[in-house]
């Protein structure tokens, strides 16, 4: 049996990039998975890609219901809920003052009220057995704010908030949270950006000091770590995979 054996890990937003990378990373540490995006038929795709365990449900997570839903299609298939990957997101990336109330809306929706809602529904599965390892995608840019990124600074900050507040308030069931902050991620829509020749990109590359935009499975081994009995006294943290960008 590998680390993960006999772990049920849900990860959000498993589609493509960082999400599908975390999933192959936990079954091949052995974990049986359920996988979450708003992207029903991109999330078959990814799944023809993984050999392992899987059940898959399409939904809207930043609605209770949707979330609600994917919980119980854990412990109906599996009968337990160990590890929450809460990577569902994805902002509209543009000045301030150029968001709508629709763009800002999408933005909170996506980021924020994913992880709000997945983790109040994975949360009591997680009590019950006493241990559980809950793994939030943040975003490097909330500490150095990135040119373009107030909206989603706001929607990630509260992700990082949110971390500390379940970090504290679970420790003593040994229930831990943590925040994986990546930088720029080399991701399907970062790669339609530059094709397009969207002026920001090598503006997002410049902080870096690697000069070069992460790789999913960079990110993705940390979660993997931090998904592990091995990480139990890791948590209200949040930890950057970023090449540099921020140092602490």
């Amino acid at each position: 049996m590998t680390s993960l054996g006999g772990n049920v890990a849900i990860v959000t937003g498993a589609a493509s990039a960082i999400g599908l990378a975390t999933a192959k990373g936990l079954l091949d540490e052995g974990a049986s998975l359920v996988l979450g995006d708003l992207d029903g038929e991109a999330l078959e795709e990814a799944a023809s890609k993984l050999d392992g365990d899987v059940a898959l449900l399409a939904g809207d997570l930043s609605e209770e219901e949707g979330a609600a839903a994917l919980a119980a299609l854990a412990i109906s298939r599996f009968g337990r809920l160990d590890i929450l990957v809460n990577n569902a997101g994805g902002g509209v990336i543009r000045p301030f003052l150029k968001h709508t109330a629709k763009t800002l809306k999408a933005t909170i929706d996506r980021n924020l009220w994913t992880c709000l809602w997945m983790t109040r529904a994975a949360l009591p599965h997680m009590v019950e057995q006493k241990y559980g390892r809950i793994i939030n995608v943040g975003a490097d840019s909330v500490r150095n704010g990135l040119l373009a990124h107030a909206a989603y600074n706001a929607a990630k900050g509260g992700v990082h908030a949110l971390t500390t507040g379940i970090a504290r308030e679970f420790a003593e069931l040994d229930i831990t949270a943590n925040t994986v902050a990546p930088a720029m991620i080399r991701t399907p829509m970062v790669d339609r950006e530059t094709a397009a020749g969207n002026p920001f990109i090598q503006e997002f590359i410049d902080v870096i000091p690697k000069g070069r935009a992460g790789e999913p499975e960079e990110v993705a081994s940390l979660i993997v770590h931090l998904a592990g009995r091995g990480a139990g006294f890791i948590t209200g943290q949040v930890i950057s995979v970023n090449g540099g960008s921020t140092m602490l």
